[in-house]
């Protein structure tokens, strides 16, 4: 018997055929064994082999996630010279900014640098007062309380002075009224003599026991 015979076999058959099957033609019963074991295989494939394939899509979403870090990780490798340089010119500008505030010992020559410089520039100082430090997170401020008297040419004069010291000096609350009009002398206008009340911040270093 062929094939094609053994498929018309199977299809004419029904459950009382099915019981049967022993005393079915060879054909029709290698042929309904085949398809019992294709039956099989393919439950074995989906049931053993399926699981497989999904821990395999989890392991490459996995090695995906881990070639993105990789990439980030050797990008940041290659860049670790530039970022080193980087670094130590931030360091140098820091320390050049640090070497601008004065430690303890340096305030008095700097109070000192400041009154000599508004007398340089002409001014008359009425006061000159110190006062309390104000601590930082890394350094004190120290404010110093200025008045003095002159006209607006003097005053630039010593805000120029200042600017041009090497350390570090801010000026705030600065008020400017005039104390007399003009006068004449010899037929001669004289500047309008002003009063300038200001405070100077200065700035040290906050020293380890004092943190």
């Amino acid at each position: 018997m062929n094939i094609g015979q053994a498929f018309s076999d199977l299809q004419t058959l029904d459950a009382s055929d099915l019981k049967r099957i022993g005393s079915a033609p060879i054909a029709a019963r290698v042929l309904v064994l085949t398809l019992v074991l294709a039956a099989i295989i393919g439950a074995g494939i989906w049931l053993l082999i399926q699981p497989k394939f999904n821990d395999l899509k989890r392991v490459e979403l996995k090695e995906n996630g881990l070639r993105q870090v990789f990439d980030t990780e050797q990008a940041k490798a290659a860049n670790r010279d530039a970022y080193l340089e980087q670094l130590g010119e931030m360091k140098k500008t820091f320390n050049v900014m640090l070497r601008q505030l004065p430690n303890q010992t340096d305030i008095e020559s700097l109070l000192i640098d400041l009154s000599q410089t508004s007398v340089a520039a002409g001014l008359e100082v009425e006061y000159f007062k110190p006062d309390k430090e104000v601590a930082r997170e890394f350094y004190m401020e120290y404010p110093i309380k200025i008045r003095v008297t002159g006209n607006y040419h003097q005053f630039g004069t010593f805000i120029s002075g200042l600017a041009a010291l090497p350390r570090i000096v801010t000026l705030n609350n600065i008020a400017i009224v005039p104390i007399a009009g003009r006068s004449t002398e010899n037929n001669q206008s004289k500047p309008q003599k002003l009063k300038m009340d200001l405070t100077a911040t200065t700035y040290r270093y906050l020293e380890e026991d004092e943190g």
